[in-house]
């Protein structure tokens, strides 16, 4: 996505907002659906926002009432931050308890990293794992856009298709605390019930518990 940087550098010009995501992965989906493709939207972490952010005119349903074919059938959120309209990452995160704090520092460029905290960001991103090994996965971090984490969401993505979610109930990034708000949010503002899967595991589970990972994508793909 626009945000997230290049595996050696920040991007070049001013860093992406989390609106230049969205049109990024509505663009890619909208290209699927005109293929009369069915799509189930995953979304890990930040990228919730964006994900739910980018489904204005591509569910399924939306797009079949305008005669075209395809389109989300499922948004399938991983641990992610996941608002109501005009909140944004930042006003999620501020919310979090203090030992989930970690206040990543920004560049010059308005680029946030993870150099000088790969000890505190890999305890808490990759807690269910070694810490040596949580460190070698946090140094190949990239460098994040810091304004697209300052981004209101302003478009209700969970009210337009069917919303299930995996609860990563050892998550110290976002704490199972916070990730139940966030599906009693959507199933308040939908007024349909969230499909949840809960795991043992914690904010990067596709690396700790990678076959759980692939379980819960075929289970979600199996009910659209």
């Amino acid at each position: 996505m626009p945000a997230v940087g290049l595996k050696t550098r920040p991007r070049e010009g001013a860093p992406p907002s989390m609106y230049a995501d969205a049109a990024f992965i509505a663009a890619e989906v909208e290209t699927l659906a005109d293929e009369g493709k069915y799509v189930v939207l995953i979304a890990h972490s930040y990228g919730g926002l964006p994900a739910t952010e980018s489904t204005k005119g591509l569910g399924k349903e939306e797009r079949r009432r305008k005669g075209k074919k395809g389109g989300i059938v499922a948004l399938a959120y991983m641990t992610a931050i996941v608002p109501a309209v005009g909140v944004s990452a930042i006003g999620v995160l501020a919310g979090l308890p203090q030992e989930s704090q970690l206040g990543l520092p920004i560049d010059d460029k308005g680029w946030m990293y993870h150099d000088s905290l790969i000890s505190r960001s890999a305890a808490l991103s990759f807690s269910d794992l070694p810490q040596a090994e949580g460190e070698a996965w946090v140094k190949k971090f990239v460098r994040h856009s810091a304004v697209s984490f300052t981004n209101e969401l302003s478009h209700a993505g969970y009210k337009d298709v069917p919303v299930s979610w995996l609860l990563c109930e050892d998550d110290m990034c976002i704490p199972p605390k916070t990730q139940k708000e966030a599906i009693e949010m959507i199933e308040r503002e939908s007024g349909e019930k969230v499909d949840v899967t809960s795991i043992k595991a914690g904010h990067c589970p596709s690396i700790s518990k990678p076959q759980e990972v692939i379980h819960w994508f075929s289970d979600v793909a199996r009910k659209t």
